[in-house]
């Protein structure tokens, strides 16, 4: 008799079901969030910091972060790129995912705090709404985990849970909080 399986037979759980996948569409899915918001802030990092994707580099954002009243601005602008390129690749790539997400949040919650538009539909754009949309993702993927197709598929936190997310949260905010009270 041929196994439905092919000829494979899949190991099952303790409880006679078959094992899940090696790979299945949630591991895909998160994949997908991970980059998309990771790299959109690993972009922004980048362009803060070496000037990359028509960005004004270091000089040029320190100069933009000591107009809004960051002084010295080249240190602000310098430690917002780092968070984000450093956060961003993190969570591309899901490496330590519970750390990269912590700075993704507090980067972006930060940005939120010092948004000049509160709205949920500013009439003059997105100050608000896009660094909320991604520190939620990047919430999302500590809560959720990394899954199977990350660098940290074989550490504890691979499947999330409430203590990374918490982890993350309260990383992220605590950072956010730090360095606005020291502006």
């Amino acid at each position: 008799m041929k196994l439905p399986t092919g000829g494979v037979r899949r190991p099952e759980d303790p409880g006679g079901r078959p094992a899940r996948p090696a790979v299945g569409a949630a591991d895909a899915g998160m994949l997908l969030l991970r980059l998309a918001v990771g790299l959109i802030l690993a972009g922004h990092g980048a362009r803060k910091l070496f000037g990359w994707f028509d960005g004004r580099g270091l000089d040029g954002a320190g100069r933009g972060f000591s107009q809004f009243g960051w002084d010295p601005g080249v240190f602000y602008a310098g430690l917002a790129g780092a968070a984000e390129l450093l956060g961003g690749l993190g969570l591309a790539a899901g490496l330590l995912t519970p750390l990269s997400a912590a700075a993704c949040i507090g980067v972006m919650a930060g940005a939120m705090a010092l948004a000049p538009e509160i709205s949920l539909w500013p009439a003059a754009g997105t100050a608000f709404v896009y660094p909320m949309v991604l520190a939620a993702g990047a919430l999302t993927v500590a809560a959720v985990g990394p899954l199977r197709l990350s660098l940290d598929a074989r550490l504890p936190w691979r499947d999330g849970g409430w203590a990374p997310a918490g982890f993350a949260l309260v990383l992220g905010l605590a950072g956010a909080f730090v360095v606005l009270a020291l502006r």
